[in-house]
This record gives structure tokens, C-alpha cells and sequence, in this order.
């Protein structure tokens, strides 16, 4: 614990605090969250908190009663977790499958959207990623994805764009139906390009499994092919990375992306993306060729 004197009086304030979570008093835990909520946006305090062992009194809060306390709890857990130090204790408390059922159950959009969002900084670890998709989370991000507000399903593109970084998580998201809703976010000219490239990304990502390249070649060849000629840089290239596993493992898929006029698209992106952008678009293009020669020399 650091020893300066404005950290020691927040861990002393702290313990205050805690006595106050263990009580039985309803009004003093949901004004001992409120005010954990506040100490916890300051960067300085999150450590302060978590070394006092506050995680599991609040994971113990996500089920309170009281919608005001379950709140202040879910979002101190989200403050927390932040800091990367704090991501294996916040899920050693048992915090996962608790933050699951708040996203499952909680009538409340902020309750639920914090939940997505805690979901998702405590995905930035691997050890953290597969337990949470082994836990059940894919299923209700998608439902918020589906039906949340509109910054619920930003938190939900963020939590499957960090799950989707392990493969047993891809197969999950493939099987749940998030590629449909991915792709609709994707050709909502609406929506903001960061939440486009992390759509595309986690496509790109389900494009490397069986069961990814399944749903995304049947949902979303059209919209790839549309990121490669209009996205941003890093749409464009993770988009091009998609699109060459497509075509790669079905001529089916490449048929259809070859359909829809990407060639011109390919061609500007070999020679002007990134350099992995312009190395995908050239394997897809060269690949596009030999299957052309190979086509012809079966007649």
C-alpha cells in the first residue's frame, strides 16, 4: 500500500466503508456503494480499494434488492477492473458468473450495460476470456446487442470484439446468432467507425473457424465486400482478411464475393492499405486468378 497520506486517508475511509457493505442496514450499503462509486473513478484509488478486499462484499451486493445498491456495485467492480492488476482478484471474488446474471436479469439498462462493460475490461486477460465465455455470457451480450440502448450495444460489440480473441469463444458467438446483428451494425451508415471496426474485426476473428466461416459467408460476404471499398483502414483490412478466408475454404463464397464487384475494391487495397491490407487483398486477388486458371483448364 502506498504510504502517502492522501492514499492512507482513502484507505482509511475504505474501511469505514466496508463495515458499512457488511451491515445489514440497506441504506448504509447503498450509500457505502455510492460512495465506493465515487472514490473508484479516481485512478489513484482503484488499487487502494481493491487491496482493502471490498470484490467480494460487492459481488455479494450484485444480487441485493435494492436496483440503486446493485447499480453502485456493478459500477465499482467496472472501475476497478480497469486497472489491469485488478482483473484476476475482481474474477477470483467469484465476479463473473454474478455479472452474468446481472446482465441476464437486472430490469435496469445501466445495470446491464456496466455489466457488459465490466465483462469486457475483465476479457482483456486471457485466463479471464475463457471463463467468461465458459460461463455463459456470449448469449445475453447478444440479447443486449440485440435489444439494449444504444450504448448497451457498444458494450456488448466491445465484450464479443475481446471474447472473440479465443477460439473456443468464436465457435460460441458463430453458433449464437451475433453475426446477423453484426452485420446489420456494419451497414447501418449511422453507426460510429470504431464500433464498425470492431464488428468487422470480430468477423474477421469467426472467419478463422469452421463454424465462424459458416455464418459469416452467409450473412456477411455483401457487407465485407462493401468495408473493403468504403471502411476505414483497419476496416478494410480485417475485412480482407475475412473475405480471404471465405474464399478460401468454399467456391461458394467466392463466387459470391466475386459477385459483388470486389475486384476493382482488391485491386486499390493492394496497392494502397495498410501493409497487411495489401497483402490480404493480394492473396485473395492471386487466389481469385489461379482458381480462374483453373477453371479454364478443365474445359
Amino acid at each position: 500500500m502506498d504510504s502517502s497520506p492522501y492514499l492512507l486517508g482513502v484507505e482509511s475511509q475504505v474501511l469505514k466503508l466496508i463495515e458499512d457493505l457488511k451491515s445489514d442496514s440497506a441504506d448504509l450499503q447503498r450509500r457505502a456503494t455510492g460512495e465506493l462509486r465515487l472514490l473508484s473513478r479516481c485512478s489513484e484509488n482503484r488499487n487502494v480499494i481493491a487491496d482493502c478486499g471490498v470484490a467480494n462484499l460487492l459481488v455479494g451486493l450484485l444480487h441485493s434488492s435494492y436496483p440503486a445498491t446493485r447499480v453502485n456495485a456493478v459500477t465499482v467492480l467496472l472501475n476497478l477492473s480497469i486497472d489491469d492488476r485488478n482483473k484476476i482478484s475482481i474474477a477470483n471474488a467469484n465476479a463473473i458468473v454474478s455479472l452474468i446474471d446481472v446482465l441476464r436479469s437486472a430490469d435496469i439498462p445501466e445495470a446491464k450495460e456496466n455489466s457488459a462493460a465490466a465483462l469486457s475490461s475483465l476479457a482483456k486477460i486471457e485466463e479471464n476470456r475463457v471463463q467468461i465465455g465458459e460461463s455463459g455470457a456470449i448469449g445475453p451480450l447478444v440479447e443486449l446487442l440485440a435489444n439494449g440502448t444504444l450504448r448497451g450495444k457498444e458494450d456488448a460489440v466491445t465484450a464479443l470484439y475481446n471474447l472473440s480473441k479465443c477460439r473456443a469463444n468464436m465457435v460460441r458467438i458463430a453458433q449464437s446468432g451475433a453475426v446477423a446483428l453484426l452485420v446489420s451494425l456494419i451497414d447501418r451508415p449511422s453507426a460510429a467507425a470504431g464500433l464498425v471496426d470492431k464488428a468487422v474485426t470480430i468477423l474477421a476473428n469467426l472467419a478463422t473457424t469452421s463454424e465462424g466461416r459458416i455464418a459469416v459467408g452467409q450473412d456477411g460476404a455483401s457487407a465485407l465486400v462493401n468495408v473493403v471499398e468504403l471502411g476505414s483502414a483497419r476496416g478494410k483490412e480485417n475485412a480482407a482478411a475475412a473475405l480471404l478466408q471465405l474464399c478460401r475454404s468454399s467456391s461458394k463464397y467466392c463466387r459470391v464475393v466475386l459477385q459483388q464487384g470486389s475486384v476493382p475494391s482488391l485491386v486499390a487495397l493492394s496497392h494502397c492499405g495498410t501493409p497487411r491490407a495489401k497483402q490480404k487483398a493480394s492473396s485473395l486477388l492471386n487466389y481469385f486468378q489461379k482458381q480462374r486458371e483453373a477453371y479454364a483448364g478443365r474445359e
